[in-house]
């Protein structure tokens, strides 16, 4: 029993060794992403900016010791990535447009008081915090082991996120993540993720309430 136990034990240090930098990226992530959920201040756009921008940064520097740059944060090959961004932009168009009649997303996102200017501010602030969690600090941080499987990894807390949104959403968010996950890969940077989601966003909720 003991030979046993000992044996777990240093199967299990030899795997946390080996796998150092991706346990402590998949670890604190999943920890920013509980006390986001649990902990708010000074709007939503503040709580993504601390627990999914800031605190990925401090353990880049601080526990992982590499530069931040490395996470996606650089523009990358911007020349391949803005083909993506631009084709994608202009195809979400008329997807947007019809999504927006669907009464369980129109309902879900018709705002009483929509100001397309400080909407648009909170947003770019929330998301470009939100893209660099996922697409930035998850996707770089175990692309050096996993190569592409850190694409199909850093989806699952993305979809899991949207759990309590309506249903086609949540669906979608699947190839959505996939897809954002995949430019950004190739792109090296977190940035096309960044503005494909603001545009999808700001342009959903234009849709939903003024058209």
């Amino acid at each position: 029993m003991i030979g046993l136990l000992r044996e777990e034990l240093t199967i299990a240090g030899n795997l946390m060794r080996e796998n150092k930098e991706e346990l402590i990226v998949l670890c604190s992530a999943v920890l920013f992403l509980a006390l986001a959920h649990y902990h708010s201040f000074g709007g939503q756009w503040a709580v993504a900016l601390l627990f999914y921008a800031a605190l990925p940064v401090l353990t880049v520097l601080l526990l992982l010791r590499r530069n931040p740059l490395d996470f996606g944060i650089h523009l990358g090959n911007w020349r391949l990535w803005r083909v993506h961004v631009v084709i994608t932009c202009i195809v979400a168009l008329p997807v947007l447009a019809a999504f927006s009649r669907i009464d369980s997303l129109h309902t879900y996102y018709l705002l009483a008081d929509f100001n397309i200017g400080s909407y648009f501010i909170k947003s770019a602030v929330y998301l470009t915090a939100w893209e660099f969690l996922f697409r930035g600090y998850l996707l770089f941080g175990l692309k050096r082991r996993y190569k592409a499987a850190s694409i199909f990894i850093q989806m699952v807390p993305f979809v899991l996120l949207h759990l309590g949104k309506p249903e086609i959403e949540t669906l979608s968010t699947i190839p959505m993540g996939l897809y954002l996950g995949y430019v950004a890969y190739r792109g090296n940077s977190f940035w096309p993720a960044v503005i494909i989601h603001i545009f999808i966003n700001v342009i959903f909720r234009i849709f939903t309430n003024w058209f």
